[in-house]
C-alpha cells in the first residue's frame, strides 16, 4: 500500500534527474504514471527523443507498476492536453501534476539574447502555465487534484547570469499561490518546491577553483534527486490534503518552509500630507534602509551565514 494507490500523476521531465525519481517514486507509492519527457539537450536546442521517458517507464512496469511514456513538448498547449488525454484513456483519470521539466540557458544579463530570454521563459512559465490549465478544469470539475511546481532559489533569491531562469522560477511561485488560493474551495492544491540537486543541471555550472569542485563532490553524495523527488510525491498525496499555496525547499535530508513577501516596514504621512520627492529621499528612504536586503545569496539551512553589509 502506498500513499498513492489510485490515484494517476503526470511527471513532467521525469526522463532524468529530479523528475525521472518523481515517476519512479510516485509508482512505488501506488500511482499509476505517464512519464513525459522531451529527451531533449540541457539548453533546449535539439528535437530530443523518446528515449529517457520511455526507458524510465519501462522501469516501472519492470517493477510492478503502471506507466506509459510521452515525448512531447511543456511548451506545446496542445501536447500537453494530448498528455491529459493519455492519462485519461489509459488509466482513467488524472489526479496530480509533479512539473520539475527545464532548461538552462545562463549568461549575464548584459550578453543575454532575446533566444535565450524566450527559450527559457518559454519552458519553464509557459511550461508550467501550460500543464496547469491543461488540467485546472478536470481537478475542478473532480474536486480532487493536486500540483508540485518548481521554484528555484534563483528566483527567491537571485544568481548571477540567470536572470532568464530566475524571472520565470519566481514567477511561478507567483502562479502557484494563485492556483492554491483559486482552487481552494474545489479542493485543488498547488505548491511548489526549490529544490537543490546534483543534476546535469548543477552539473553544468562551470568550476572555477578547487573549493568549488570540492563543494561539488560533496554536492554529489549528499545533495541527490531522489530527495526532494520523495518530498514532492508526499506533498501531491491525499495524506498532504491540508497543505497548499507553500515555497518549500530540499536540500539533501533538510526540509525548508519559505517565507513568502510582506510588508516589513512602512512610511506613512498624516492625513493631508504628501510625500514629496525630496521627503521621500530624506525621511522614507532612511527609515526602511535598515532592512533593505543587500546582493549576498542567501545561505541555505545548516550553512554558513554570508558576510552581512551594514547599511550607509
Amino acid at each position: 500500500m502506498g500513499v498513492l494507490d489510485g490515484k494517476v500523476v503526470l511527471v513532467t521531465g521525469g526522463g532524468n534527474g529530479i523528475g525521472r525519481d518523481c515517476a519512479l517514486i510516485a509508482a512505488q507509492q501506488g500511482a499509476k504514471v505517464v512519464v513525459n519527457d522531451l529527451g531533449g539537450g540541457l539548453k533546449g536546442e535539439d528535437e530530443g527523443s523518446a528515449g529517457p521517458a520511455e526507458q524510465v517507464a519501462q522501469e516501472i512496469r519492470a517493477a510492478g507498476g503502471e506507466a506509459v511514456s510521452n515525448s512531447e513538448s511543456v511548451t506545446n498547449y496542445k501536447a500537453v492536453q494530448g498528455m491529459v488525454e493519455q492519462a485519461r484513456d489509459t488509466f482513467g483519470g488524472l489526479h496530480a501534476v509533479i512539473n520539475p521539466a527545464g532548461i538552462l540557458r545562463d549568461t549575464m544579463f548584459h550578453k543575454m539574447s532575446e533566444e535565450d530570454w524566450d527559450r527559457v521563459i518559454d519552458v519553464h512559465m509557459r511550461g508550467s502555465f501550460n500543464v496547469c490549465r491543461a488540467t485546472i478544469e478536470l481537478f475542478r470539475d473532480q474536486n480532487d487534484g493536486a500540483y508540485m511546481l518548481y521554484t528555484s532559489t534563483s528566483g527567491l533569491f537571485g544568481n548571477i547570469g540567470q536572470a532568464n531562469y530566475g524571472a520565470a522560477k519566481m514567477g511561478i511561485a507567483g502562479l502557484s499561490r494563485i492556483i492554491a488560493m483559486e482552487g481552494a474551495r474545489n479542493n485543488v492544491r498547488s505548491n511548489c518546491i526549490a529544490p537543490v540537486a546534483w543534476t546535469r543541471m548543477t552539473q553544468s555550472v562551470p568550476i572555477k577553483d578547487e573549493a568549488a569542485a570540492a563543494r561539488r563532490k560533496v554536492m554529489a553524495e549528499k545533495v541527490r534527486p531522489d530527495q526532494p523527488a520523495r518530498f514532492s510525491v508526499a506533498l501531491v498525496s491525499p495524506a498532504a490534503a491540508q497543505v497548499s499555496g507553500q515555497i518549500f525547499g530540499v536540500s539533501g535530508e533538510t526540509i525548508m518552509l519559505y517565507s513568502q513577501p510582506r510588508p516589513i516596514e512602512t512610511c506613512t504621512k498624516p492625513d493631508g500630507e504628501a510625500w514629496t520627492v525630496d521627503s521621500i529621499i530624506k525621511e522614507a528612504v532612511p527609515k526602511m534602509a535598515p532592512k533593505f536586503f543587500d546582493l549576498n545569496r542567501a545561505p541555505m539551512a545548516g550553512s554558513q551565514p554570508a558576510q552581512q553589509k551594514q547599511p550607509a
